[in-house]
């Protein structure tokens, strides 16, 4: 992987919330990894964790607290001109978890598509517009017959592959899909997921892809990162974190994972965690992951684990590993 191009790098990337009478929730604090052009990174972790906040902080939706949020070799961060930050945003695009809420009822699916196109692309004509938008409705599996509908007249299904062509419009090179098949029925969710990834392989797109569904995330992602209570605790190749994870958090996500055949023998032992998750805006000291780790030692209460490489592209925040 590392002789691939970096498309984004995040680095100690922190995104902090001011709930009232000097309370501070830490939402995000100090996550840092890579995105290579051409793959999809896969974010997981319970709800809560700060999966869906690192990627709006990603694509500017929110303002980070601090860090770096470096694309194609530019600092997002750094203040630009109005015409930059528009350049910068065509970029960058994302899929939301419900199809529903995302899509304006009032607007035909004509006029969502083709909004983002007239930001744009202000000297298209409306035919060309037009146009545009019913190739892109054929590319995500609707017809030109869809274009004049309303969002109410559509499945869930239906809804987010109209969310999908919104997304495609501008023609980004980066999509973050915030949970995009949480709010879908099974029978639906694999031909989403299907769609994102033959759109990727036609257009040569880069993901970021958020999700708690951990067998979906295996099957779309290249690489999976791991997080907890707003920090990143391992990162590995997809096979490779399923096959051998390392950080307790990790291996006890992967247990909860239903086996499809209940006559094929369980050969990962069911880890259940103890107690709840810890509060953000009172972590603990040390690793965060240390109240509820079966595996606990004195150090853990006292030092923050240290980000290190265990074993090839293999990376993980834990003291069981300590070098």
């Amino acid at each position: 992987m590392s002789e691939k191009e970096k498309l984004i790098e995040v680095k100690n990337l922190k995104k902090y919330f001011n709930v009232g009478k000097g309370k501070i929730l830490k939402a995000v604090d100090d996550v840092s990894f890579d995105i290579y052009k051409g793959e999809t990174l896969g974010l997981v972790g319970e709800s809560g964790c700060g999966k869906s906040t690192a990627g709006r902080t990603i694509i500017q939706l929110y303002n980070a607290t601090s860090g770096q949020v470096i694309y194609d070799g530019e600092d997002t961060q750094v203040k630009k001109s109005a015409v930059d930050k528009k350049s910068m945003k065509k970029k960058m695009q994302m899929i939301y978890q419900d199809p529903y809420s995302s899509l304006n009822p009032r607007m035909t699916v004509l006029e969502i598509i083709a909004e983002g196109i007239g930001n744009h692309e202000v000297q298209l004509k409306s035919k060309e517009k037009e146009a545009r938008v019913y190739d892109l409705l054929e590319s995500v599996g609707l017809n030109k017959k869809h274009a004049n509908r309303y969002p109410h007249e559509f499945s869930g299904g239906q809804c987010q592959r109209i969310g999908i062509a919104r997304a495609l419009a501008v023609a980004p090179e980066f999509i973050i899909a915030d949970e995009p098949i949480a709010a879908l029925d099974v029978s639906i969710q694999a031909q989403i997921v299907n769609l994102l990834q033959e759109l990727q392989q036609k257009k040569g797109l880069t993901y970021l892809f958020i999700a708690h569904d951990l067998s979906m995330v295996k099957h779309i992602s290249d690489r999976i990162a791991v997080m907890y209570l707003g920090g990143v605790v391992e990162l590995a190749g997809s096979e490779d974190l399923y096959d051998n994870p390392l950080h307790p958090y990790t291996q006890a996500l992967l247990s909860a994972i239903p086996i499809p055949d209940p006559k094929i023998e369980r050969t990962r032992e069911r880890i259940i965690l103890k107690g709840d998750v810890p509060n953000p805006m009172d972590p603990p000291s040390g690793c965060r992951f240390r109240t509820r780790c079966p595996k606990a030692m004195q150090i853990c209460t006292e030092i923050v684990p240290e980000w290190q490489e265990v074993s090839s592209n293999h990376f993980v925040a834990c003291h069981l590993y300590k070098q």
